[in-house]
């Protein structure tokens, strides 16, 4: 950078620091196209916070709105109409401290509460994105337990089928042991179904069967009809 280019950025960025300017959060940048805000409709938000924050002018009329965007006053209009109307932003009474004067002033909370609602679900979302594409961690018992299943089936195992013996485990806690013996159980029945060994189980855990000695002591009476 040469002296001649580099004085005449220093100039402007002294300018610059000396005009002020608005903070505006990344939150409203990032999620205003995702709220159904044109580009136009955001920039106009954002030329009222400049009005309001820097100038001190907080109720900027239609016409200065339009002179700042290069917009016919009409387009002014129409957009503040349908920003007051969706809520994101609204004009306030206030008592000017200084005069004395009730005068009207911007508030764009509105955009700011539903940027934050929007965020906040966004976030949720990818946390379960995450949390659904990350690869289940198994033991190498937990892999055999599957691959039981597949040689009893005498085929791969299906997506639906997989999750199901998943939930058999993370969230119903059975034991590898139990759904393995009720997988023999069905086997042995001639119903090997992925439906009737979650009957199998269910049965079991109604009765508090905890273990695969109890679950044979249960079967055995069952077969003798003494149940």
């Amino acid at each position: 950078m040469n002296d001649e280019i580099w004085k005449a950025y220093s100039h402007g960025m002294a300018a610059a620091m000396q005009e002020g300017g608005i903070y505006v959060s990344s939150m409203l940048l990032h999620s205003y196209s995702q709220l159904g805000l044109s580009n136009s409709e955001a920039m106009l938000m954002l030329q009222m916070m400049q009005f309001a924050q820097v100038e001190h002018i907080e109720f900027p009329t239609p016409e200065q709105l339009a002179d700042r965007m290069g917009l016919p006053v009409q387009d002014i209009g129409a957009m503040l109409s349908r920003l007051m109307r969706d809520g994101y932003i609204s004009i306030d009474d206030f008592i000017d401290p200084v005069s004395g004067v009730q005068s009207e002033r911007y508030n764009w909370s509105g955009w700011l509460l539903q940027a934050s609602h929007w965020h906040a679900e966004h976030r949720r979302m990818q946390k379960k994105q995450e949390r659904s594409s990350r690869p289940r961690p198994q033991s190498s018992s937990s892999s055999q337990l599957f691959s039981s299943f597949e040689q009893e089936f005498g085929r791969l195992l299906s997506p639906m089928e997989c999750e199901t013996i998943s939930a058999w485990l993370d969230q119903d806690r059975y034991t590898e042991e139990i759904i393995l013996f009720a997988l023999k159980e069905a086997v042995f029945a001639g119903k090997l179904s992925m439906r009737y060994i979650d009957r199998i189980l269910m049965e079991w855990g109604r009765n508090r069967i905890t273990s695969v000695e109890e679950a044979k002591v249960h079967t055995q009476k069952f077969r003798a009809g003494r149940l």
